[in-house]
């Protein structure tokens, strides 16, 4: 299949690249800065998802058949304690990228005739992280899943929560097939190796919930959707989060030291180190398994 892939320069979009070649797909790639030297001899087209014009010129007359949209901004940009929060030509920028940026990619694919888009989304759209409030974010059963309420906060994980209903509403109006993705911290190799050798035994709860995902296998997730999106589902937003936790203890004994209280709240068994995440709808959708880790 030929896709046009952005972010390839971020710290998830290069391993997206590999695995998409690695497939047999034909990648084109657009950015604001040049590929890395590695994807020097495929074509790149020069642009900003913030600006629709870049958008449709990079894919207009093109017959892509998907889009893998990996660019976006991490991190809220008007909060404490991330710089710039004060700035007004900086504390928007997360915002316009994340849904402006998103739109125009949609917008220039349906009027470009892309069938397919897959996004990179991200757990933050629970909005268990992040808080700017005093008030905690409240699970209501574990472990999660899609159908758990949402309780975003901060504008990152309000705008990819929204970013997911941009991607609906091209699904539904205009019969695309559009899919997002929520791993949780992005853990490629290199740092999978240094998570092994720094971390510390537990001494608090993780409001983040413990969760993360291996790059390749997020990758792997983005291929799977967009190689089976003619054969399920047009629309659908799924966790994609590796079975185990990043703690060296067991969940369930995390759980019963610093948060006893979310006990009743279990309704499957968390034996070992089980993630507090369920991805059981995307492996039912495609048949996609994790197995990278970052403990052997």
């Amino acid at each position: 299949m030929k896709t046009l892939v952005t972010g390839s320069t971020g710290h998830f979009g290069p391993g997206l690249v590999r695995e998409l070649i690695n497939r047999g797909h034909e990648v084109v790639l657009m950015g604001t800065g040049e590929p890395l030297p590695e994807f020097s001899a495929l074509q790149w087209v020069s642009g900003n998802i913030n600006s629709a014009e870049d958008c449709m010129r990079a894919m207009k007359g093109m017959g892509f058949d998907a889009v893998h949209n990996a660019a976006a901004m991490p991190d809220p940009t008007d909060i404490p304690p991330f710089k710039g929060h004060d700035d007004p030509a900086v504390f928007p920028i997360g915002m316009q990228t994340n849904i402006i940026g998103l739109y125009n990619m949609l917008e220039a694919a349906r009027r470009c005739g892309v069938e397919i888009f897959v996004n990179t989304g991200s757990n933050c759209a629970l909005g268990h992280g992040y808080r700017i409030t005093d008030r905690p974010f409240e699970l209501k059963y574990l472990p999660i899943d899609e159908d758990h309420p949402s309780d975003a906060e901060d504008s990152y994980s309000l705008s990819k929560l929204l970013g997911e209903s941009l991607l609906e509403k091209y699904s539904r109006v205009y019969g695309m097939r559009c899919y997002s993705l929520r791993p949780a911290v992005i853990l490629n190799a290199e740092c999978r190796k240094r998570w092994k050798a720094e971390t510390a035994p537990t001494a608090e709860w993780d409001e983040w919930l413990m969760a993360w995902t291996s790059g390749e296998d997020l990758a792997s997730a983005h291929c799977m959707l967009m190689e089976q999106a003619r054969s399920i589902v047009p629309f659908g937003c799924y966790y994609c989060i590796n079975d185990d936790t990043v703690k060296t203890e067991p969940t369930m004994d995390i759980i019963k030291t610093y948060r006893p209280d979310l006990i009743p709240l279990i309704r499957e068994p968390l034996p070992g180190h089980t993630s507090l995440f369920s991805s059981k709808r995307l492996k039912a959708a495609i048949g996609w398994e994790p197995i990278k880790s970052w403990r052997g």
